[in-house]
Parts: structure tokens; sequence; C-alpha cells
């Protein structure tokens, strides 16, 4: 918000940025990381999950570091603490043990150890490399490949656009995947079907906070404000944005994905939340600039 909208100096919300280690939400959850370098002793899910209950865990370490990068915290904090080489030596995928940071076989899985990996300065080349290789030919991609789905999915596509933009910002390496992906999304103005035009679901309209895994047009429009790409395809979703603005300027919450979280970091579903009120804030003032 400093930064975004207050157009506050650079000193000025980088102070702020410091907190997230020693304060709040980002404290907390360093708290919680093992002195193997994981988090709940799990790559992805918690070790020893065995399904069921009540909906996907978000305390393995793949969703912890997302948070802790998603919030803002310094890679330094973790690099002192020799995170990626605990990793590399402790954290294996629970599909076919595979190393962590070479990634396995799910496309939004890759996404997230790819932006993480390359914040941490892992070397995750070859994920970043896998994406190229796994792209769908609509342009997009789709985690269920595995089981031999040729079509894009919205979700899938979205995260691994995250991915790679955010393996991108600090490496410099980036190649057209990126671009095929977005235009996979914009000939679709975001949510529609290309056959009919009609919208895919309506969750493209659900705004939930954290985002998750989950594809909505505030989450795509936050990508594409944050890689600085307008379009005239995207003004439809801005209007679904628009208009779900409430009359005091908030988003309210469509619900939190269900699962075991270490602590709740947004509100109930039908509360005016912060943070999608800061998404949504930011992106149409971006966009009406």
């Amino acid at each position: 918000m400093e930064r975004d909208l207050v157009r506050e100096p650079r000193a000025v919300w980088e102070a702020t940025r410091a907190r997230v280690a020693v304060e709040g939400f980002g404290a907390r959850l360093l708290e919680a990381q093992g002195a193997d370098g994981m988090w709940a002793g799990g790559a992805f899910f918690p070790a020893g999950f065995g399904g069921g209950g009540g909906g996907q865990p978000w305390t393995a370490t793949t969703w912890s570091l997302t948070s802790l990068r998603e919030w803002g915290l310094d890679a330094e904090v973790l690099r002192r603490r020799r995170t990626v080489e605990l990793l590399a030596a402790n954290a294996r995928w629970e599909y076919e043990g595979l190393p962590y940071w070479g990634g396995e076989v799910d496309v939004c899985i890759n996404s997230w150890t790819l932006a993480n990996g390359g914040w941490l300065g892992a070397d995750v080349r070859g994920i970043a490399e896998w994406f190229g290789a796994h792209q769908l030919g609509e342009g997009g991609w789709n985690c269920e490949w595995v089981e031999g789905s040729t079509r894009s999915s919205f979700h899938s596509t979205l995260n691994a656009l995250k991915g790679l933009w955010a393996y991108e910002q600090v490496t410099g390496v980036g190649g057209s995947e990126r671009e095929q992906g977005e235009e996979y999304l914009l000939e679709r103005e975001l949510f529609r079907r290309l056959s009919t035009g009609e919208a895919v679901a309506e969750w493209v309209a659900e705004f939930r906070s954290p985002f998750r895994w989950g594809y909505s047009v505030l989450n795509a429009m936050e990508y594409f404000r944050a890689a600085g790409r307008k379009d005239p395809r995207m003004g439809a979703a801005i209007e679904m944005i628009r208009a779900a603005r409430q009359e005091d300027g908030t988003w309210l919450q469509a619900g939190r994905h269900p699962g075991a979280v270490w602590f709740e970091i947004d509100v109930p579903r039908g509360e005016p939340s912060k943070w999608l009120t800061l998404f949504g804030t930011r992106v149409l003032e971006w966009w009406d600039s």
C-alpha cells in the first residue's frame, strides 16, 4: 500500500518490509520453520498427511515459502538460515520422492517452486525449462496433463505465468512461454469460453483471500498489473472487479479456501477484506491511470 497507493518514498516502504521478519504474520510463520528447513515436516503436504478432512492443508513448506515471499520478506532472512541448502538435503516431494528444488510434475507446484527458488537463489533452471516443454497447444498449461489432458486450465495457466514472471524478475531469464500464456487468457477476455463466449464458471468472479491456487479475474489482473501489461481485452474483467466494490470502497471475502493453516490472515466469508481491498484498489487505480 505504501509503495503502490500512497506513493511513499522507497526508504519508507522498505523500512516497513523489514518489519515482516520481526513482527506480525511474517515473524509468526518464521517461528514455525523446523530445524530441517521445512514447515510442518513436508514439501507440499504436512508430514503424515493422508488426505481427507476439511480440505487442503496450507501449512507445509511450499505454501509457507510462498506466503513469506508474497508478504515481502527479505530473502536474506531465509538465506541466513541456510534454507536452500536444508531443503536440498531434507525435502522431497510427496510425488515419487523427487528432490525439492528439481520440482515435480504438477504445473502449479512447479510454479510456486520456481518463484520461491528464484527469490532465494536456488538453482531452479531445470524447472524454468520444464514449463516450455509442458506448455500445451493452446498456449496455457494444465496440472492434469499427467492424466492426458491437452486442454489448458485457467487456474494452472495463471499460476504458471506468476511463477515465470517472478523468476524472470530476479534472474532476467525469460522466454516466449509467458507471452503465449498471457495470450491464452487474453483471447478469452480473462473469463470466457472461447467456444461460446460464456463465463467458464462462477469462480471467475469469486474473490478469495488468500488466492492460493484459485483463479479469479482479480487474481489475474493482479498478475497483469504487476507484469505491466494493459490490453483492451481486459475491459470486461475490470468491470467485474469494479462492480464488486462496495459503497465504502471495500471488497468482500468470498470465502477462505478450507484447510488447516498456521493462523488465519483474512476475514470470514462476507466481511470486508483488507487484502482484497488492497488488490482491487490498486488494480483499478493502475487501469484507470
